[in-house]
C-alpha cells in the first residue's frame, strides 16, 4: 500500500488559488505549529466523512527567527490549518484551491479539479477551515460541527466541505456540509 504524503510546502505549484507568498507563509506556519508538539516526520490521521487514511508529514525544524515571526499562536494555527487542510483535501479528494473565498460565503477557499480556472467557480466546492493547536477528538469534533454550521449558513448555494486540523492530535477531519 502506498503511503500518502501531506505536501504542504509547495501548494502554489498545484493550487492556482494560492500564490507563492501565501504558500510560503502557510508552510512556515505548519512547521511552527508542528514543532510545538512533534519532531519530523509524523503520521497524520486523515478522516474524510467515513473514510480514514494515514498520511506522513515531513518538515525541516523551525529556526528561532521563524518562530518569533509566528509568535502569535492564533495566527500561526489559522495559517497552518489552511496549509494542511488544502494538502489533505488534495490528497483525499484530488481537489485544489482555485481561489480564496469572499467574506460571508461560509468558506475560506473555492476548490476545483486541477487545472480549473476562475471562470469555473460555479462548478467549485467551498472549503471552510479551522485549526486547533491542542485538544483531541472531542475538541476537533466540536469545532467540526461549528464549521459545518458556519458553512451551511454561508451566502452561497455551492456545495461545501468543512475541515479541522488538530496539530497536537495529528488529526485532520473533513466532512461534507449537508444541504439545508
Amino acid at each position: 500500500m502506498m503511503t500518502r504524503v501531506l505536501q504542504f510546502s509547495d501548494l502554489n505549484a498545484r493550487h492556482a488559488g494560492v500564490s507563492a507568498g501565501v504558500a510560503n507563509s502557510y508552510a512556515e506556519a505548519v512547521r511552527v505549529c508542528l514543532d510545538r508538539h512533534h519532531t519530523s516526520p509524523v503520521e497524520f490521521k486523515l478522516q474524510d466523512n467515513d473514510r480514514e487514511e494515514a498520511a506522513t508529514a515531513e518538515w525541516a525544524g523551525t529556526d528561532e527567527r521563524t518562530k518569533g515571526a509566528w509568535a502569535n499562536k492564533d495566527d500561526a494555527t489559522e495559517a497552518g490549518a489552511y496549509g494542511l487542510a488544502l494538502a489533505a483535501v488534495e490528497e483525499m479528494r484530488g481537489l485544489v484551491a482555485v481561489r480564496r473565498a469572499e467574506t460571508k460565503t461560509g468558506a475560506d477557499y473555492y476548490l476545483g479539479q486541477p487545472g480549473s480556472t476562475l471562470e469555473d467557480l460555479e462548478a467549485s466546492i467551498r472549503l471552510e477551515v479551522s485549526g486547533t493547536d491542542e485538544g483531541g477528538k472531542s475538541v476537533i469534533g466540536g469545532r467540526l460541527r461549528q464549521k459545518l454550521e458556519q458553512a451551511k449558513k454561508g451566502k452561497s448555494n455551492l456545495p461545501a466541505i468543512a475541515s479541522v486540523v488538530g496539530f497536537s492530535a495529528l488529526h485532520i477531519v473533513s466532512a461534507d456540509v449537508e444541504e439545508p
